[in-house]
């Protein structure tokens, strides 16, 4: 869906002066192109992950110094802008979840569908690994994480099992993971779905990175930091991640006026406009292209006025 981010972000990166945020980095593809068709905008990319950060570097590198990639989460937006004594941009773009250069690279242990360590850091300088998640936290917690992230219905199922057979041989990687998932789970829960471990590798690596949380505080301050005119382009692929967005989108289309007001006052007005008609899929074209968009979902938002007065 690149074009659609590039066509939606065109209008206010097609502006003298302009800046856009990269806020998920990662090979630089999306950066690459923006550079490309905005040659007058300024980007700034940033990534936990510092091999991307260095590949990405890489590609980028013939673009020079129209572009400034900073080793960041997308949580810390607004300090990293404030870092770089921008108040305002005006384009923000995010492309959430695991990048295709973490789940291609074996030893990272974000796929399940080869064996490697059961790490799943993306910035693998700091926090927990997934196995540690696994063999540490309390059963109780475990099965929240499982509900709450992977929207297992079988998490106290699997939670069982792990919390069995990690007494005596703690997890390491990800093959036996797997293993554990399928035995643990009835017929019926794994001819649907797909791979029966899919969501609880999701919910694991939500949890060690901190996704959930991070997006939280990424999305009001995307909104709070794009300038009048701007747009925030975002592309998610699972359901909390696009709940998150489409809330934080609505409530800035939304007046915040008092009911029965026969005229609202400005500073009650909305300060989004949506650009997307609830969120917008793939084509049946660029699921075909490359599988791992099938899940994507895109919206979009202007920003129509400053804030509360």
């Amino acid at each position: 869906m690149l074009q659609r981010c590039l066509d939606l972000l065109a209008p206010a990166l097609e502006r003298p002066g302009a800046v856009v945020v990269d806020c998920t980095l990662g090979l630089g593809g999306h950066s690459e192109a923006l550079l490309t068709r905005f040659p007058e905008v300024h980007l700034i990319g940033l990534d936990r992950d510092k091999e991307a950060l260095r590949l990405s570097g890489e590609r980028l590198a013939p673009f020079g110094d129209r572009a400034t990639l900073v080793h960041a989460i997308y949580a810390d937006l607004a300090d990293v802008l404030d870092g770089l004594r921008i108040r305002a941009v005006q384009g923000i773009l995010f492309d959430l979840g695991v990048s295709s250069m973490q789940l291609d690279e074996a030893d990272r242990g974000f796929a399940y569908a080869q064996d490697a360590p059961l790490d799943m850091r993306m910035d693998q300088t700091t926090g927990i690994s997934a196995a540690e998640v696994l063999n540490t936290y309390a059963p109780g917690e475990l099965v929240r994480i499982l509900r709450q992230y992977g929207e297992e219905k079988q998490a106290k199922r699997i939670v069982s099992a792990v919390v069995r057979e990690r007494v005596n041989d703690p997890f390491t990687n990800s093959a036996r993971l797997v293993e554990l998932i399928r035995d643990s789970l009835p017929q019926a829960a794994k001819r649907t779905g797909g791979n029966p471990a899919k969501r609880t590798f999701q919910a694991l690596r939500i949890e060690v990175n901190g996704e959930l949380s991070g997006l939280e505080r990424a999305m009001p301050a995307a909104v709070d930091r794009i300038a009048v005119g701007g747009r925030i382009a975002v592309l998610s692929y699972q359901s909390l991640e696009d709940r998150l967005v489409k809330q934080v989108f609505a409530a800035g289309a939304t007046s915040t006026a008092p009911p029965g007001l026969p005229v609202v006052p400005e500073k009650y007005q909305p300060k989004l406009k949506l650009l997307t008609r609830g969120a917008e899929l793939p084509t049946e074209e660029e699921i075909a292209e490359n599988r791992r968009a099938a899940p994507a979902r895109f919206r979009g938002v202007e920003r129509i006025r400053e804030a509360r007065l």
